[in-house]
């Protein structure tokens, strides 16, 4: 340790370790890396350089009776705000394949684990067979910041987005299944109790999640609950719900919420969309906060003597049972192609529920141990081994997301199942002067996608090789159907402010506001009392801000592309001295790629940067 910090307050202890999950967070996003690794990386720093530790402040069994409850609820938030990511929509290319993966391949993933417990590190079949069920699962904390990392294309990342956030509750189930026949006096016993305890859990999570989710549902479609409660009394019934059901059956709250999410997400009364925003930002919180503190819990000692085990499993795992679960369950299917298979075979990183569900599933057998009843069947060897779960999980944990999250994105590049860097151009609308735009970069061998609802723009578009489809920007098809697969930046092109400003609102979560862009509206230069706000609108399009009617005007007095490259010798100043008129339209460099121009890229440019204008005049290349 080379400080003590052991002594500072508990507010100074979340401050801290707020400020080291946002960090982590950050780093992550600006340097392309998987952020949960470095959220374990702080909090296993935080504990050995710093002894920054939540056990600290928790004294006698205030980790029971406080910290794992606080874990339930937050993975409990964070499956919710899962299951409204989750539409309908995304399985009809994906829907076979998820509930594959779901069925076959939880069965194998789980027959296989318990197989490797049993015969080859010779654990209790109760030990085995609980972690079985748990290394099951993935989860929503580990895949959705891969998925955003590696940008896949859409039928693949709706499969894995699917599998992640229903395989959380479908683990956590079995291990409580396997609980109860791991205490069960005999085969007959133990099959009885799973049948009961598997029926109320699919009754209390299925019908009692349908049944708030439609309360929820008619609550704010008849504007019951004031717009600024919205939130948090989603945000209440998430925990009611979740407290609810597992009252009456031990972790089937997890099915509960996740349910709640998916129903919430596919009704089409009431929009949940800003819902789903607000959770988006609780998850990232959670997710920063969550992993520090858990992973600082972990004994360094714990770690060192479970490490030979945990990394045989750990190369078993990602070299044997993924494999053999992926290929099992999509065997004679025809909805997956080897490429696919491949890919889904070589992403399973594990995260927060396993770790939670480890932590719960030790203490009950340590519990259970000392129980009379229950003496003969978990011996203090069991409860040992049940001890050792959690370190072991923990470096799964790290292995599994450190190998994925390293492998995942320049495997998918190499498959062909996303692009390394998506810079493609989505038009929204594809009018005279944004077809020359689009064919330019097209014919360079851009990724660009059109979309308008004027028949005539589209089949123009199409009959100039442009891929173009007729469809509203705002309309859910836009967000929810087409595959962006290659595309990373938003052009608001319409001849209707308000849309290209609806449009670049709508699309901020998709590409990131720096990536959005719309064309100078008309009232840009009107006073403050007549114009738009500026808060209503996203980056304006190139240089000198010409507005639609500007580039339509250009367009139809005869004005092309014009693509040239700058050097050392031939500058951007020279180009626009030579080219007085000229619009500057897309930047293309070697570091940063194709993006729309600005006025401030008029004052330099490197070497090997490669220009579009629109100048009057032949196209020249």
């Amino acid at each position: 340790m080379i400080f003590d910090f052991s002594t500072i307050s508990f507010a100074t202890f979340l401050t801290v370790i707020l400020g080291l999950g946002i960090l982590a967070q950050w780093s992550a996003w600006r340097f392309k890396f998987p952020s949960i690794l470095l959220l374990l990386a702080f909090g296993f720093g935080a504990k050995l350089l710093f002894d920054i530790n939540i056990d600290n402040y928790l004294v006698g069994n205030l980790s029971e009776q406080l910290l794992l409850p606080i874990v339930g609820l937050s993975v409990a938030l964070i499956l919710f705000e899962g299951g409204l990511t989750l539409k309908f929509s995304e399985l009809k290319e994906s829907g076979a394949p998820v509930i594959r993966l779901c069925t076959v391949g939880v069965v194998i993933a789980f027959v296989a684990t318990t197989a490797v417990g049993i015969y080859i590190f010779n654990w209790n079949w109760r030990v085995a067979a609980i972690l079985g069920s748990i290394l099951v699962v993935t989860g929503p904390t580990v895949i959705a910041p891969l998925i955003r990392h590696i940008k896949p294309s859409r039928k693949v990342g709706a499969i894995v987005k699917w599998e992640g956030i229903v395989v959380d509750p479908i683990g956590a189930i079995m291990a409580v299944l396997i609980f109860q026949a791991a205490t069960a006096g005999d085969w007959e016993s133990a099959r009885t109790t799973v049948l009961i305890t598997l029926a109320k859990t699919l009754l209390i999570g299925v019908v009692f999640a349908i049944i708030l989710a439609k309360v929820i549902e008619l609550l704010l479609k008849k504007h019951l609950i004031p717009d600024f409660l919205h939130s948090v009394f989603i945000i209440s019934i998430v925990a009611i719900a979740f407290a609810a059901s597992n009252q009456f059956v031990k972790e089937s709250g997890l099915l509960t919420v996740t349910v709640m999410g998916i129903v919430l997400a596919n009704q089409k009364s009431v929009s949940v969309k800003h819902i789903l925003e607000f959770k988006e930002n609780l998850r990232v919180l959670i997710i920063s906060l969550l992993f520090i503190v858990l992973s600082g819990r972990v004994n360094p000692d714990d770690l060192q003597a479970a490490a030979p085990d945990a990394l045989l499993l750990l190369v078993i795992l990602i070299l044997v049972v993924r494999p053999l679960s992926i290929f099992g369950a999509n065997l004679f299917s025809k909805k997956t192609n080897y490429k696919e298979r491949f890919f889904l075979a070589s992403l399973a990183p594990r995260g927060i529920v396993a770790a939670a569900v480890t932590s719960i599933f030790a203490l009950e057998l340590e519990h259970a141990s000392h129980i009379p009843e229950y003496k003969d069947l978990i011996t203090p060897e069991i409860a040992q081994q049940a001890q050792n779960l959690v370190p072991i999980v923990f470096i799964i944990i790290v292995g599994t997301v450190a190998f994925y999250g390293l492998l995942a994105a320049p495997l998918a590049n190499k498959l062909g199942l996303a692009s390394k860097n998506p810079r493609g151009v989505l038009f929204a609308g594809a009018n005279t002067w944004a077809r020359i735009i689009a064919k330019a970069l097209h014919d360079d061998g851009h990724d660009v996608l059109m979309l308008d609802t004027n028949y005539r723009n589209v089949a123009a578009a199409s009959m100039e090789g442009i891929p173009a489809k007729r469809a509203n920007i705002l309309s859910e098809y836009v967000e929810e159907e087409l595959d962006f697969t290659g595309i990373g930046q938003l052009l608001a092109a319409t001849h209707n402010d308000e849309v290209n400003s609806l449009a670049a609102k709508e699309f901020t979560h998709i590409f990131g506001s720096a990536d959005i862009w719309q064309v100078a509206p008309l009232d840009e230069k009107a006073h403050h009392t007549n114009a738009v706000s500026s808060l209503m609108r996203s980056r304006i399009l190139f240089s000198g801000r010409p507005n639609y009617k500007d580039l339509d005007h250009m367009t139809n007095r005869g004005a092309k592309i014009k693509k040239t490259n700058i050097t050392d010798q031939y500058s951007i100043q020279d180009f626009m001295t030579d080219n007085e008129e000229a619009v500057l339209l897309f930047i293309n460099s070697p570091t940063k790629g194709l993006r729309p121009a600005s006025d401030a890229d008029l004052k330099k440019l490197s070497h090997g940067t490669i220009i579009y204008a629109l100048v009057c005049g032949e196209q020249t290349v």
